[in-house]
């Protein structure tokens, strides 16, 4: 089978959607990696992503800034991107293994479903800890029970090598959003060693 997006850097996103086969979505991450605050550079990520034949947008939240307790500085980035790119998939990278607390997981979660992005995804894979199941039940919680949550997808991204690894966040997304969601349209990985082990 096909993968549901193939995740470039944004300086290959043109190369990519010319070369990939027909049905192959391009997908490149904005505010990578840092997850800066600056609205600007951010919306200009996605706009190229976009304009390079782009499907897809991963933005990463600006953990950092909402860790430090402004939240509203990280919703403003969000929601640019958001507008930025409509009519485009958005992913939104929480990087929940350095955000650490349930609390903050959930604050993140909220942020990203309240601005209207499709998926909730747990990092970029650039930090010393990616996916983890704690996590992902935060953040599968939080889809499940917001409004748009029936609309929203889950991403495990980051240290997923393996399908017995990658089974458990199947189960847990079968177990909290329902049978039905164990489809591409709300549950994917992004870890391309995975493939391998398939």
């Amino acid at each position: 089978g096909r993968p549901a997006a193939l995740c470039v850097w944004p300086r290959f996103v043109a190369q990519a959607r010319a070369q990939a086969p027909a049905g192959v979505r391009i997908a490149a991450v904005a505010n990578f990696p840092a997850g800066g605050l600056d609205v600007a550079a951010a919306v200009a990520d996605a706009l190229a992503i976009v304009g390079a034949g782009g499907d897809e947008v991963d933005l990463v939240l600006p953990w950092r800034a909402l860790q430090a307790g402004d939240a509203a500085g990280a919703a403003a980035v969000v929601q640019a991107v958001r507008a930025a790119c409509a009519g485009r998939t958005l992913k939104l990278i929480l990087e929940s293994g350095d955000l650490a607390t349930p609390a903050l997981i959930h604050q993140a979660s909220l942020i990203g479903l309240d601005a209207g992005v499709d998926f909730l995804k747990t990092s970029t894979g650039k930090t010393a800890t990616g996916a983890t199941l704690d996590a992902a039940r935060v953040m599968l919680q939080a889809i499940a029970a917001h409004p748009r949550g029936a609309a929203v997808g889950f991403k495990a991204s980051g240290g997923i090598r393996t399908v017995a690894g990658a089974a458990p966040y199947i189960a847990l997304v079968r177990q909290t959003l329902g049978e039905g969601a164990a489809v591409p349209a709300r549950l994917r990985f992004g870890a391309s060693g995975l493939l391998a082990d398939i």
